[in-house]
């Protein structure tokens, strides 16, 4: 029996401007979590916070080193490079890690995990001043899972599936031949618009989805909702996101995924 598609247009049901938060010295781009947005309509994403790092051999080193546990960690570097650690090796030894632009680090943080140990110390050492914007997502993971052990990947740059389709280059960070694998169904996309224009991306029936807004503005959904820089566009149901009319130079991140229908417990840098 032939798999029938959803090619219904989805609508957009809420556009946010993203707000401002301080943390570990840096200003962070927060879209999620938001007290506007219910989490029924993005699980099983919990977190977005986009960032620039930025390294000088000349000043001090902050330790940023932080627990995590309960769900996915992924660190997206958007231009620029930066090192950075975590104890995913044996007996909860430290690796590092270089994210150079276009590279991506999974942390499954599972029972738990240290993060962001000495952010910029590679590049310290080496007398080089930096710089990357990065974009930071929490993912959930199901309950039962929360006790995995943790793991870390880095996906490099020429490792990430690029197409073509419309207007746009899109780069798929997770979904259809990516590296890396959700603890459920899901998809995170980086689309470019160069020259601007149209780009219809198919978005599976049941996944909750949103965009998160990196650069210019564009037209959302079949109700044509306008979205900008440093704003999050929640989509409704529907098998196809229709992007039309966006600016030379737009860019979005689009994550979708298959909600685990549980509400997560929040304890600090803890989603149990």
């Amino acid at each position: 029996m032939a798999t029938q598609i959803d090619t219904a247009q989805r609508e957009i049901v809420l556009v946010e401007d993203a707000h401002i938060r301080p943390m570990m010295g840096n200003q962070v781009l927060e879209s999620l979590p938001s007290r506007h947005i219910p989490y029924s309509l993005v699980d099983p994403y919990i977190l977005v916070h986009e960032a620039e790092v930025k390294v000088d051999p000349n000043q001090e080193a902050q330790d940023t080193t932080h627990p995590h546990r309960g769900f996915d960690n992924l660190w997206y570097a958007i231009t620029g490079s930066s090192s950075t650690g975590h104890s995913t090796g044996p007996g909860g030894a430290f690796e590092r890690a270089r994210l150079d632009e276009g590279s991506l680090l999974f942390i499954r943080t599972g029972r738990g995990v240290l993060h962001a140990e000495g952010i910029g110390d590679d590049e310290r050492r080496e007398g080089k001043v930096t710089s990357m914007r990065g974009l930071l997502f929490w993912v959930n993971l199901a309950r039962k899972d929360k006790n995995v052990e943790p793991y870390a990947k880095v996906v490099q740059p020429d490792q990430v599936p690029i197409s073509e389709d419309g207007d746009a280059t899109i780069r798929v960070l997770v979904g259809a031949g990516s590296k890396v694998e959700l603890g459920t169904p899901g998809v995170i996309l980086d689309v470019q618009l160069p020259k601007g224009g149209t780009v219809n991306i198919p978005v599976q029936a049941g996944f909750n989805g949103f965009v998160h807004m990196l650069d210019g503005e564009a037209s959302f959904g079949s109700n044509r909702s306008r979205a900008k820089r440093g704003q999050i566009a929640v989509l409704g149901p529907g098998g196809v996101l229709a992007v039309e009319e966006a600016q030379p130079g737009t860019r979005f991140v689009l994550m979708a995924g298959k909600p685990y229908g549980e509400q997560p417990i929040y304890n600090g840098p803890y989603v149990d």
